[in-house]
């Protein structure tokens, strides 16, 4: 059995009765049970978005490694979109 231990929590008024009504119509068993649910998602959330910005690192860091690209010339890019369009492409 897992180790259970009391915290106290402040919702608004609207997040008690919405958790309530959840009790009642039968879709929880208690609103502790629905402050877990809350949790267990958020622990999955955190986790999600914890492997995204080690990804997110790791991709710049490589890009920083590749090294040796030009800078970028975003008029060089503009007159070439221009140029493109106006031949027509």
């Amino acid at each position: 059995m897992p180790d259970i231990q009391k915290i106290s929590v402040a919702v608004t008024g609207n997040q008690l009765t919405a958790m309530r009504d959840a009790v009642e119509t039968g879709d929880y068993a208690t609103t502790s049970e629905i402050v877990r649910e809350a949790v267990r998602d958020w622990q999955v959330k955190r986790a999600q978005r914890q492997d995204e910005l080690a990804r997110l690192r790791q991709a710049w860091n490589e890009g920083k490694a590749g090294g040796g690209r030009e800078p970028f010339d975003v008029e060089q890019v503009l007159a070439r979109a221009k140029a493109r369009r106006a031949g027509g492409e």
